[in-house]
């Protein structure tokens, strides 16, 4: 009776969860990096551009709201479901981070959300279901990707646009401590194919949510 209450309470959280990733409903913990960073005279270009970017990094933080909520369901002990709750609290700032810049440059998330937040859960869940020392290893993976697409847009956002850079920095220094977390608590190697699918569907993310 235990084991069925407790089920049906990590699937009700879950379920809570994902309406309110979809919702838009995220609370910072933290002050918006972008707080003391000036105002920028931008092109009607490079305004564009940081949009874009900061609609794939907004759908990004989706993403990652799906996979730590799915790891932390299928977790096989409470201090991994622990540990995948708390890295979802933190990255959930990102995701208030990113829609609040973007709502500031006149721009809204993806409306794709959803379709990538199913994509991811099923991805989290595939390698939870491996176990919890594989579950960190996707950590460890996913982490490793999200850094070179969050340096690869601090290369690319106007040099002048400082809010957004802000927020973009202080997401890859996060991002860098929860892989590092994830290989100190026993990360063992992402299986290929899982890899490959993580990539395909970053690929599919970032060319189709810049727009839309």
């Amino acid at each position: 009776m235990n084991r069925h209450h407790n089920r049906l309470d990590q699937f009700i959280s879950s379920a809570d969860k994902a309406l309110r990733v979809l919702a838009g409903v995220a609370s910072a913990s933290r002050p918006t990096p972008a707080a003391h960073a000036a105002d920028a005279e931008m092109s009607e270009k490079e305004h564009k551009h940081s949009a874009g970017l900061m609609r794939v990094n907004h759908v990004g933080e989706v993403m990652a709201q799906a996979l730590y909520n799915s790891q932390a369901r299928f977790a096989k002990s409470d201090e991994m479901r622990e540990a995948f709750n708390k890295a979802s609290r933190e990255e959930e700032d990102h995701l208030a981070w990113t829609a609040q810049r973007l709502a500031e440059l006149g721009s809204q998330p993806s409306v794709l959300n959803p379709l990538f937040y199913a994509g991811a859960y099923a991805l989290g869940t595939a390698a939870a279901l491996l176990g919890d020392k594989q579950s960190l290893g996707f950590v460890v993976e996913t982490e490793r990707q999200v850094e070179a697409h969050l340096e690869s847009h601090l290369s690319s956002l106007p040099a002048q646009d400082a809010k957004s850079r802000a927020i973009v920095d202080q997401m890859r220094i996060d991002e860098i401590e929860h892989g590092r977390m994830a290989k100190d608590m026993g990360a063992v190697p992402t299986p290929l194919p899982i890899q490959l699918a993580m990539k395909g569907m970053s690929k599919l993310m970032t060319s189709t949510t810049y727009h839309i």
